[in-house]
C-alpha cells in the first residue's frame, strides 16, 4: 500500500463540486492520485482464506485429468506454463473477462455466426480435446450447456455466459487491463471480441465438434434486432474486476461472513462470493488446471459508506461506487450489478448532500444520508430485512 501524499498535496477536483467515478475501469479515481490496487492480496494480508492463489478451484474446472500438451509435448494454446504459485500467495492477476452474448433461436430473427477475420481454429485445441474425451468420461454426449450458460430471456432469446472449463471466459487475457493505455485497452477489448466470435464459429462449423453439440449451437444465432451498430455482438466488455481503491475502509472477507453489520451502512448485499478463473496453467504432473474460481455462499451483509470514500488526505470531492475499496475476496460478491445500483444510489445522495452543504464527501453526516436513503425505500440494516415474527 502506497503512503498517503503529504498534507500540501490534498486537493479537490476542479470544475465540479463533487465527482462520482461510476466506471468499471476507475480511470478518474486513478488520475486523482487516490491509492488503488488490483489483483489478489495474499491470504495473510487481511486474514482471508479466499484470498490469493487457490489450491483447488470450486467451479468451471476440468472434471477429469487432461494433458496440457500435444503429441510432441508442446504446450497447447491458451495454457500458461506454470508453475502454480503457492496457495494463498498474492499476485497482480485478474479474473477472466468475457462478452455476455445475446443469441436467438427464432429463425426469423436469427443470423448465422460469421467467420471472424482473424479466425484460427488451432487456438481451440484444448476445447477440441475436451469435447473428444467428454462422452467416455461423462457417459453422454456434450451439450451446449456444458460449454456455455444460456439463461432464457423473452422473445426466444438467451443471455449466454461462461460455463465449464473452456467457454466464453478468455482466461489470462485480462491481466494487463487495469493500468493499460487507452490504445492497449482497446486492443484487449478487440482481442476478447475476436475470441468470443471465434468460439461460437468453432462450435458451429468445426468438423471435430460432436454433431449433436454442433446442431444445438446452430439452433441459435445472432439476433437481427440486437446491437445493430456493433455487428449484433454486445457493445460492452464484461469487466468483472479492474482497479480497486484503497480508501477510508477496505471491505474484506470477514465483512461478508462474520462482521456483517456496519453503523454507516448504505445498503445490503447478499450475492455469493463469485470470482471467475484467473489462469489456466500446466501442472508439474503434465495436466492442465483452471485456477482462481471461487463460489461461496454468504448471508446478507451491510455495505459501509466508507468503502466509496477516498482517503481524506488524497481527494475530498470524489465518490467511487464501482471501483470501491475492497479486497479481491470481498469484491467477488460486491461486484454484482444489484450492489452497484444500491451503492450508486447512495453515492448520488451523498454527492447531493456534499454539494449542498459545501463539505467534503468524508464529512457527509451518515445519519442524514441514511435518513434520505430510508425515505427512498432502501434497506440498510439486517433488522430491517428480517420479517417480523
Amino acid at each position: 500500500m502506497a503512503a498517503p501524499p503529504p498534507e500540501s498535496s490534498r486537493h479537490t477536483l476542479p470544475h465540479a463540486k463533487v465527482y462520482a467515478d461510476c466506471s468499471y475501469e476507475g480511470d478518474l479515481m486513478a488520475q486523482t492520485g487516490a491509492t488503488y490496487t488490483f489483483g489478489r492480496e495474499p491470504a495473510s494480508q487481511y486474514g482471508e482464506d479466499l484470498a490469493g492463489v487457490r489450491a483447488q478451484s470450486t467451479g468451471h474446472r476440468f472434471p477429469w485429468p487432461m494433458s496440457a500438451y500435444d503429441s510432441q509435448h508442446k504446450l497447447l494454446p491458451e495454457i500458461t506454463p506454470g508453475p502454480l504459485a503457492a496457495p494463498g500467495s498474492g499476485d497482480k492477476l485478474l479474473q477472466a473477462y468475457n462478452f455476455r452474448v445475446i443469441l436467438t433461436r427464432d429463425p426469423e430473427d436469427r443470423l448465422p455466426f460469421p467467420k471472424p477475420e482473424q479466425y484460427n481454429p488451432a487456438r481451440f485445441a484444448l476445447l477440441r480435446r475436451y469435447l473428444s474425451e467428454f462422452e467416455s468420461h461423462m457417459h453422454r454426449a456434450p451439450q451446449l450447456g456444458d460449454v456455455t450458460n444460456p439463461v432464457l430471456i423473452p422473445n426466444h432469446k438467451a443471455d449466454f455466459n461462461n460455463n465449464g472449463p473452456v467457454s466464453t471466459d478468455y482466461i489470462a487475457h485480462s491481466w494487463k487491463f487495469p493500468d493499460a493505455s487507452y490504445a492497449d485497452k482497446q486492443a484487449i477489448w478487440d482481442d476478447h471480441l475476436n475470441y468470443v466470435k471465434s468460439f461460437f464459429y468453432f462450435l458451429s462449423t468445426d468438423p471435430t465438434v460432436p454433431p449433436g453439440l454442433q446442431k444445438e449451437t446452430n439452433d441459435w444465432g445472432l439476433p437481427k434486432d440486437e446491437f445493430p451498430d456493433t455487428g449484433h455482438w454486445p457493445n460492452q466488455l464484461y469487466i468483472r474486476e479492474s482497479r480497486r481503491m484503497i480508501g477510508s475502509y477496505v471491505v474484506r472477507q470477514a465483512d461478508l461472513q462474520t462482521a456483517r453489520t456496519k453503523p454507516d451502512s448504505i445498503g445490503m448485499g447478499s450475492y455469493n462470493s463469485d470470482s471467475h478463473n484467473i489462469q489456466r496453467v500446466a501442472l508439474a504432473d503434465g495436466t492442465v488446471m483452471n485456477e482462481g474460481d471461487v463460489q461461496v455462499s454468504v448471508q446478507p451483509y451491510e455495505i459501509p459508506f466508507r468503502t466509496i470514500l477516498p482517503e481524506r488526505s488524497q481527494v475530498e470531492n470524489l465518490l467511487v461506487p464501482v471501483c470501491f475499496s475492497a479486497t479481491h475476496a470481498a469484491y467477488s460478491s460486491l461486484r454484482m450489478e444489484p450492489q452497484y445500483m444500491i451503492i450508486g444510489q447512495a453515492a448520488g445522495v451523498a454527492a447531493s448532500i456534499s454539494s449542498r452543504k459545501k463539505i467534503a464527501v468524508q464529512d457527509v453526516p451518515i445519519e442524514e444520508l441514511q435518513q434520505k436513503l430510508h425515505a427512498h425505500g432502501a434497506i440498510l440494516h439486517q433488522v430491517e430485512a428480517t420479517p417480523a415474527q
